[in-house]
């Protein structure tokens, strides 16, 4: 297995199973949030997908993020499903710039995001894109656990 195939295995694990924590949650839960400044459920959920897409928009970029208008602004949530679907499109696009890379590519395209003073490697920029997704999926197993809800087992 080469570094690319790495990289899409752990998103591909990790979007899986995010999707079956989320697919695990009571839907009348999703409007819960621990304390006033924190996300709700659901909109962890968006900003997990949503945050992917803007990612891939900084790395098309090369740091630069310009004048991003979210696909998400303005649209209101329905259902899970709704969001899963409208992610899919970005999702797909995502993969396919990450198969288009070469273990060259990883080591030696830069990231430049001034506005933040970072400066990162793309491998492991696309690495910290995977592990912000596997973060938010601690904090809803947290939420869950804090709700007292069965967690689905994410560990098979």
């Amino acid at each position: 297995m080469d570094s690319i195939e790495i990289v899409l295995l752990n998103a591909e694990e990790t979007r899986r199973r995010s999707k079956k924590l989320w697919q695990g949650i009571p839907k009348k839960y999703w409007d819960w949030k621990p304390d006033k400044d924190a996300f709700t459920i659901i909109e962890m959920i968006r900003h997990v997908l949503e945050s992917e897409h803007l990612f891939h928009v900084i790395i098309d970029n090369r740091g630069n993020l310009g004048d991003y208008q979210s696909p998400w602004e303005g649209v209101k949530f329905s259902s899970l499903e709704f969001e899963l679907e409208m992610a899919i499109q970005y999702r797909e696009s995502f993969l396919d710039m990450i198969k288009g890379c070469t273990p060259y590519d990883l080591e030696h395209v830069r990231i430049e995001r001034t506005e933040v003073a970072q400066s990162k490697k793309l491998g492991d920029y696309l690495n910290r894109i995977i592990f912000h997704e596997a973060v938010h999926m601690g904090q809803m197993l947290n939420y869950l656990r804090t709700l007292r809800i069965e967690c689905p087992n994410i560990w098979d």
